[in-house]
């Protein structure tokens, strides 16, 4: 007799997008993300807004998942869902809902943790895709709005954090010198298009070392603000004037910070499959950094695709196949976290 297909439907309510994703048998079938545009007007994500809003988007991008990926609750295997790290409010909208579907379907409920996700959406193939995933081990260099880490990854439920940053993550960085040129939020896919049509060479900022393979970028923002602070001294307009060219030098700091740090692990390591993830993995010149120790290094890369980059429910649905497998289930009375290593 054939076996049940392993059929898991994910949640995602980390932050400030509430997504849902259906995956059978490792493929994906569906992946549904309401984004939260309330935010841009305060410069960033306000905790209670973005509660109250994944409390209004949870069903409909449920239903829609399960509606696209032609999939029956009673089809269900699994609910996977994030039980953390992020902001608890959220969490514990798609941890509730998660857990309810669980009960009322009968069903185990599986925990994913949401950085292991960012990393594993590296593995994630929707039907037709022609997709190889890294090898085990792989280097990956995960970089996000909060986080900023390389991680030796063994399996799938192995991962050894290398090195971190040890105040800010690139993509807060990024983010936070962007609203000092009042360029609006989210800032990295701003920083990302102005980037585009400025020089990278026309300004320099402090690049700071931090031990080991850690990361520090606590010091390019303070050198970034007291480099516009004197220059708008001189020029008002200093700003609106290089623009763009602000943006590829304060991009190609962050890109050289982020490939120093990784170039040092390769040689410690020896690993030379090297994998990206994370949502400044969507920058531009990152990505063509890859390429070129792709090229040059004789690296193998591995690059999510863009909309596996931010924050989804497909990588959470990827971290759950992969523990369903080992019969990995979470017991229904367990908190969500808002703070964890990987």
């Amino acid at each position: 007799m054939q076996e049940k297909p392993v059929t898991i439907l994910a949640i995602e309510s980390s932050c400030d997008d509430t997504s849902a994703a259906v995956m059978r048998d490792g493929v994906l079938l569906s992946n549904v993300t309401a984004s939260q545009a309330v935010h841009e007007a305060y410069g960033g994500v306000v905790p209670e807004l973005a509660s109250r809003a994944h409390q209004q988007n949870i069903l409909p991008v449920v239903d829609q998942a399960l509606a696209r990926a032609g999939v029956a609750k009673a089809d269900l295997s699994a609910v996977g869902v994030t039980l953390g790290p992020g902001l608890m409010g959220s969490l514990l909208v798609g941890v509730s809902f998660a857990k309810g579907m669980a009960i009322g379907l009968g069903i185990p409920l599986v925990e994913a943790n949401h950085l292991q996700g960012h990393i594993l959406a590296n593995f994630i193939r929707a039907e037709g895709d022609d997709h190889t995933p890294p090898p085990f081990p792989f280097l990956c260099l995960l970089v996000s709005g909060g986080n900023t880490a390389i991680v030796r990854v063994d399996a799938p439920d192995s991962f050894t954090m290398l090195g971190q940053t040890i105040d800010d993550a690139a993509g807060e960085a990024m983010d936070k010198c962007a609203k000092v040129m009042g360029l609006g939020y989210p800032g990295g896919p701003i920083i990302d298009r102005l980037a585009r049509q400025g020089n990278p060479d026309a300004f320099t900022f402090a690049r700071p070392h931090a031990h080991g393979l850690d990361f520090s970028f606590s010091g390019l923002k303070t050198s970034f603000l007291y480099f516009l602070r004197d220059a708008l001294k001189t020029d008002p307009d200093f700003i609106q004037n290089h623009k763009a060219d602000l943006a590829a030098s304060l991009e190609k700091t962050i890109v050289t910070m982020l490939m120093r740090g990784l170039d040092k692990a390769v040689k410690e390591t020896g690993i030379r499959h090297v994998a990206l993830a994370g949502g400044v993995s969507a920058n531009t010149a990152l990505r063509a950094a890859f390429e070129q120790r792709r090229d040059k290094a004789g690296w193998t890369v591995y690059v999510p695709r863009f909309s596996y980059t931010t924050d989804n429910a497909a990588m959470i649905a990827m971290v759950a196949h992969f523990k369903y497998l080992k019969g990995e289930f979470c017991p229904l009375d367990k908190p969500a976290f808002s703070r964890t290593v990987i």
